[in-house]
């Protein structure tokens, strides 16, 4: 039905079907490309606070410093999966892959909210055994500790900061930097808790407050993710106003086989059968439409085909 092409054209088949291909970039989004410093220097701070961390919730026997640093461990993966994933997004496409490897962006986003989830399943069941063996813990480590936590994740979460609603994975990225810093400011709470009280089982406590908020945080981007590796149109785009639109077009007199789901975590595609009885409305028509989808639609990736009458075998509501 339609071909992929990586320069911008359209060709027109005769008088009773044309196609027209439109590719660019989002009007308004940031692509991950525009974040790979951020990523590199995300990963090296997080990795460096991480062994630190870790190391000192052992000497003062922290489960609450431990599971940040777990947490903060599942926040560096995420951010090496994200980085490995904004370079293959820029991959040529191959004969094999037609879209180059524009979706590994999608499963960098899933991949990265079930490891979340999955982290956070290990700090539950650790903080739980904490309440039945409870243990003394060292308030003072903690705040200092917790304390520099709250800087690196501050000022990592505001290096994606701008990206985060144009793109699914600059969003995960802003999203587990975000809920580290407001776990490690938690933390330091309860440090300053214990210190105050000299009550063990405030550690545990806050762990598990913790988990809560890392696990309402993720839900949005789990759903995001697994309705895009699905297929789905991508949050932020109505299809009934798409559909609308092309409607609206000098001589369309019905629209069938209107698909409409993402290449990538910023790049949509959309392909569509115009039917036009009075025939090929020339090049210039379908340029219009296609960069009326590309500026105002948030679609970069259009492919349209012109047919003067429904005899169509996609014509059908149920076909697909």
């Amino acid at each position: 039905m339609a071909h992929d092409h990586q320069h911008d054209h359209k060709h027109d088949h005769g008088d009773h079907h044309g196609h027209s291909h439109s590719h660019g970039g989002h009007g308004h989004s940031h692509a991950p490309a525009d974040f790979g410093t951020a990523f590199v220097i995300g990963i090296l701070l997080n990795t460096g606070f991480v062994v630190v961390e870790a190391g000192y919730g052992f000497i003062g026997n922290s489960m609450a410093l431990i599971a940040d640093a777990g947490h903060n461990l599942s926040d560096v993966l995420g951010l090496v999966v994200a980085w490995i994933a904004s370079m293959l997004v820029k991959r040529a496409p191959s004969a094999r892959f037609t879209y180059g490897l524009r979706s590994s962006s999608i499963l960098a986003a899933l991949f990265n909210a079930v490891f979340l989830l999955i982290t956070t399943g290990a700090i539950a069941l650790e903080a739980i055994q904490r309440f039945i063996h409870p243990e003394s813990v060292s308030g003072s480590t903690v705040v200092t500790i917790a304390a520099i936590g709250i800087v690196v994740n501050t000022v990592t979460a505001l290096m994606f900061m701008r990206g985060r609603k144009a793109d699914l994975n600059v969003r995960g990225a802003f999203l587990h930097m975000a809920s580290d810093a407001a776990v490690s400011l938690g933390v330091v709470l309860a440090g300053f808790a214990m210190i105050q009280t000299g009550l063990g089982w405030i550690d545990p406590a806050v762990s598990l407050g913790i988990v809560a908020i890392i696990v309402v945080g993720t839900w949005g981007l789990l759903r995001d993710s697994l309705t895009m590796t699905m297929q789905a149109v991508p949050p932020g785009i109505d299809p009934v106003r798409i559909r609308d639109f092309l409607m609206k077009q000098p001589g369309v007199c019905a629209i069938h086989d209107l698909h409409i789901w993402p290449m990538s975590t910023t790049e949509t595609a959309l392909t569509a059968h115009l039917v036009i009885p009075t025939g090929y409305p020339g090049d210039a028509a379908l340029r219009s439409i296609t960069d009326e989808l590309r500026d105002h639609y948030s679609i970069p990736h259009a492919t349209l085909q012109v047919e003067i009458d429904e005899n169509c075998a996609l014509a059908a509501e149920h076909a697909v």
